[in-house]
């Protein structure tokens, strides 16, 4: 069983997960870039900032310095993708043991290279064993101790149950996959479809309205994901329509909120001005857009969301666009 580790991210998520392990009875160092944070975790047991009101374990450590994570056998990475290369190649810099187990739980892709996180873990630490945990986990829900279940994807099963007992409480329960790359690919796009979802209630738009674009964006996510390699089955699994239901109709999903204030009018610079947490869904839109181009993948709804945020395409002539294309059976890919 292992007894230590630290996680890189001091966010809510981080956080969240932080509160996870402690209650398995680990030593947690929860590593971040705000001094406050570290401080508020280890003087007052709470992270004020992202998680106001929750109580922490006292075995949850705060820590502005790298050097305290080195030593843990166990690091999970909880930083924005778009930051992940800076972090990891901080920790490759201070050094650790090939036999430390690296577990990204940040759903999103390389805006560099275009690779998905496990793909950049492996490309700065290839000797390390590496998994990832995803699933319908909001940080608000796991942080009250509220039922979750989640899914850890290694293709070296004996790696994934070493994590999967990590993750065992009496309110959180995992499964096992060796499918890494269905895995990370769901829980990347789900963030563009949470937005069209809130651009869908900003709108003022209706239950069959949701309905329908969650039903084709779990299509649209599998089309992408079975290109890239991933398995049909785990889109409809807790990585794929998992996620992407609760991302989607939670009041929890950053993502939905930015949507919705698009929906309502407000401009791309006054949606991130107004959203204080960062929304993956807007990089990530972009990522997944030209990967459905490099793949040569239909995607009409991300390709949609991403005229929105990057082509100043008005919600209401992205929604008409979508609703005018050309007919086609159900099931044609």
């Amino acid at each position: 069983m292992i007894e230590k580790a630290a996680v890189l991210g001091a966010g809510s998520w981080g956080t969240a997960l932080s509160l996870a392990m402690a209650d398995r009875g680990l030593e947690v160092t929860t590593y971040g870039n705000e001094p406050k944070v570290a401080e508020d975790l280890n003087t007052n047991h709470r992270n004020s900032k992202y998680l106001p009101d929750v109580d922490l374990p006292t075995n949850v450590k705060g820590s502005v310095d790298i050097g305290d994570v080195i030593d843990k056998p166990l690091i999970l990475m909880v930083v924005p993708s778009q930051v992940a290369r800076i972090v990891l190649k901080d920790v490759a810099a201070a050094g650790i043991p090939e036999s430390t187990l690296l577990l990204t739980c940040t759903k999103g892709i390389d805006p560099s290279t275009g690779k998905l996180m496990h793909q950049l873990i492996e490309e700065i630490f290839p000797n390390n064993p590496i998994a990832v945990l995803s699933g319908p986990s909001h940080a608000e829900e796991v942080a009250n101790r509220m039922a979750t279940a989640a899914v850890i994807g290694c293709a070296d099963v004996a790696v994934a149950e070493r994590v999967q007992e990590v993750f065992t409480l009496p309110w959180f329960r995992t499964y096992t996959s060796e499918d890494v790359v269905g895995i990370e690919l769901g829980s990347t796009v789900k963030n563009v479809f949470a937005i069209a979802a809130g651009i869908i209630d900003g709108l003022g738009l209706g239950d069959n309205t949701k309905a329908a674009m969650v039903t084709r964006g779990l299509a649209e996510m599998t089309r992408l994901g079975t290109a890239l390699g991933g398995k049909p089955e785990t889109f409809r699994g807790l990585s794929g329509i998992g996620d992407l239901i609760v991302t989607c109709y939670s009041v929890h999903s950053r993502n939905n909120r930015f949507g919705r204030l698009l929906g309502e009018g407000k401009t791309l610079d006054e949606a991130i001005a107004t959203v204080t947490q960062v929304a993956e869904g807007v990089p990530n839109a972009k990522n997944a857009f030209e990967m459905a181009r490099k793949l040569n993948v239909r995607t009409p709804l991300i390709d949609e969301v991403y005229a929105v945020l990057f082509e100043n395409k008005s919600t209401t002539e992205a929604l008409e666009s979508l609703l005018n294309r050309d007919l086609r059976a159900e099931d044609e890919d």
